[in-house]
């Protein structure tokens, strides 16, 4: 079965005439994933590619699909995201995976890179020092998270883990969120991406929900970008996330129509 007229232009976009081995090898299976990944979704759920293709890669890299995110990566350079947007994306995700995992998705970009003859090391995009990162990156969480929650946690963390909140104030959010390449309202949704790929962080997903919402990012767009992790992340975790988003942000309630006789 052929993809339809909409689902190949849409994987074109994004591949070119690459055939994908697995198109030889398991050619029903890609025949189905392309026309939903590609025709269903997009149709669905549209969302312009370079927004797509980063919240895809930082889902790919939470969820531990190495080949997938090479793939893609590529994919992302040929519709617009620049070196700088793809090593973002990698570095957003070391407070959020650890450096564990991120260590070989690092490496993989500069692969790609490479291929692509770009030069090494990209321009910096850090904006803090070692003096001003806690002030600043508070103040980032405190914009994101809310003042009065940041508070709460830091008055909730016992004595022997305060140092735990310093961290994420001075380096999940000095450190990263102070960065250039990115604006806040996109490290927001490749956060929410990330915590929905890893799976078993429903409280983060619902928090991150919430932080979405306060940069700007409204219930439609975060339903598009759920429906767009589809694919690659699954109904479980998508499901989890959808009803994290319901519980913060319900959907406007729907009014019945009625019949009218004249």
């Amino acid at each position: 079965m052929a993809p339809s007229v909409e689902a190949q232009q849409h994987h074109d976009e994004l591949f070119g005439d690459q055939t994908s081995t697995l198109a030889r090898t398991d050619p029903e299976l890609v025949e189905h994933f392309d026309e939903w990944a590609f025709g269903d979704v997009q149709r669905d759920a549209p969302l312009e590619p370079r927004t797509r293709t980063l919240v895809q890669l930082a889902a790919l890299v939470a969820c531990g699909a190495l080949g997938e995110f090479r793939v893609l990566a590529r994919a992302a350079l040929r519709v617009g995201v620049t070196p700088v947007e793809l090593k973002e994306v990698v570095y957003q995700a070391v407070p959020y995976v650890g450096m564990g995992r991120v260590f070989d998705y690092l490496h993989a970009t500069n692969e790609v890179l490479f291929e692509h003859g770009v030069e090494l090391p990209l321009p910096g995009q850090s904006t803090t020092t070692r003096a001003d990162r806690a002030a600043r990156g508070l103040a980032v969480q405190q914009q994101i998270v809310g003042a009065d929650t940041v508070d709460t946690m830091y008055a909730n963390a016992p004595t022997d883990e305060q140092h735990v909140q310093r961290y994420l104030s001075a380096n999940c959010f000095g450190d990263h969120y102070t960065r250039g390449g990115i604006d806040v309202p996109t490290r927001e949704l490749l956060t929410l991406a990330m915590r929905v790929a890893l799976g078993g962080a429903d409280p983060q997903v619902a928090g991150h929900v919430a932080a979405n919402l306060r940069v700007g990012n409204d219930r439609a767009t975060l339903v598009t970008v759920l429906t767009q992790l589809l694919p690659y992340v699954g109904y479980p975790r998508t499901l989890n996330a959808l009803r994290a988003l319901d519980s913060v942000a319900p959907a406007a309630p729907t009014t019945p129509t009625t019949s009218r006789e004249d």
